[in-house]
């Protein structure tokens, strides 16, 4: 099939006027995680099949592929218009193109995230603990809190020693069960840096009245340090938020310009076929299971933030979050409203039919196609730690070479 064709300057013009696109790299994982434009959504070729009609919800939305010269656009292009795609176009010149127009590559995954979270720091100087620091306090039995942030599979691999999960979104929620203690000093970690950041901010924002300190680094910072991880971990973070939680969440949201809407207002967005509208359910898999509302997608909300090119990889498009308990919602939407979102909460809803079964997985892709991540596992080389590391110190300085983001922090 003949495509028309795009050029980088066109991409740009589209996310600078914050036009829907999806600018998808067909490369394998591990392919895109070498560069890629920062807005670019990784749908390896092979995978649109599997993932399109789930990460790309609106048939005619402005679809623009690319490659680095492998040959995969004509055959995605075909993919895609079999499922009823009618939008598409090709990146001329592919990533050369990109590369020789002086844009932005930016290098690893779920890169503008990460790129947003050294900004949040860099902007409200969240405050943070060296590996050493907590290494200490932990010795010394002090009056401390730890709670890890990533997704509990992660948490179990390894984790510091005597902390819990509290997944990201959740911790607003369970703080205060966490850490019942106003003179308990909470530390919270991640394996790298963004979730550690996010969640720390989230919990200042929010106005947690314990002091909140990132661990610096993650556990590669624990580990760069020569300290020791534990694992098999299954502590969980009980529910019970800290006084004023849940409302002081629900003004976080509405500071950072997100929009409270009811079931009629949530029926005119979905009516509304010319733009993309992403549902997602933010609360844990359990809580999904066990009654979820029609067409909202399970996605838990610490992870939203931490990979939304992964979830969302439509730019410009809307976003509708649900919880139960609103808190999840508001501070999830708190962070995707400041990363340039249109960004929407559903109030209420449960009162009335549910939908009862686990969350929907995309069938995970070849472990020889994925990049690996260097802070994944137990066995990954310190100089590949470190280098990642220093890659994440440089995000702030390329966002601003970049210019598109359209990020703010309140």
């Amino acid at each position: 099939m003949k495509l028309p064709t795009v050029t980088p300057a066109d991409i740009r013009r589209a996310l600078l006027l914050r036009e829907e696109i999806a600018l998808l790299d067909l490369r394998h994982e591990a392919g895109f995680a070498t560069g890629h434009p920062l807005f670019a959504g990784n749908m390896a070729a092979d995978r649109i099949g599997i993932e399109a009609e789930v990460r790309l919800p609106r048939k005619d939305v402005a679809i623009v592929l690319y490659d680095d010269g492998e040959g995969l656009v004509a055959a995605g292009a075909e993919r895609l218009a079999a499922l009823g795609y009618s939008n598409i176009s090709a990146l001329d010149g592919g990533l050369k193109a990109w590369r020789d127009a002086r844009y932005q590559v930016f290098e690893d995954v779920n890169s503008y995230s990460k790129a947003f979270g050294e900004l949040v720091e860099a902007r409200r100087h969240t405050p943070s603990f060296s590996a050493d620091e907590v290494a200490k306090l932990i010795a010394d039995k002090a009056n401390v809190a730890i709670l890890d942030v990533r997704r509990f599979d992660e948490y179990a691999t390894m984790n510091i020693p005597g902390s819990v999960s509290v997944p990201g979104a959740e911790l607003v929620l369970r703080a205060g069960q966490a850490a019942p203690d106003p003179e308990t000093t909470i530390i919270v970690n991640c394996a790298g840096r963004t979730r550690s950041i996010i969640g720390t901010q989230s919990l200042i924002n929010a106005g947690v009245p314990n002091k909140v300190r990132a661990l610096r680094n993650g556990t590669i910072g624990w580990t760069l340090a020569r300290h020791t991880l534990d694992h098999g971990a299954d502590r969980r973070g009980a529910i019970g938020s800290f006084e004023g939680g849940p409302a002081n969440a629900r003004d976080v949201a509405y500071r950072a310009g997100v929009r409270h809407i009811g079931a009629s207002e949530m029926a005119a967005l979905v009516a509304q076929t010319d733009r993309t509208l992403y549902r997602f359910d933010v609360r844990d898999a359990e809580e999904y299971a066990a009654g979820h509302l029609p067409g909202f997608r399970h996605y838990p909300g610490g992870q939203l933030v931490q990979e939304t090119d992964m979830a969302a990889p439509v730019r410009g498009a809307r976003i509708l979050l649900t919880d139960d308990k609103g808190v999840r919602a508001d501070m999830t939407a708190s962070w995707l409203a400041q990363m340039g979102w249109e960004v929407y909460v559903l109030e209420g809803g449960y009162d009335g039919a549910l939908e009862v079964g686990p969350p929907r997985a995309l069938p995970k892709p070849d472990p020889a196609h994925r990049y690996r991540r260097p802070y994944e596992g137990t066995d990954v080389a310190q100089a590949a730690m470190q280098a990642y590391l220093d890659w994440e110190y440089g995000l702030v300085e390329q966002l601003r070479l970049d210019g598109t983001h359209g990020f703010y922090v309140i």
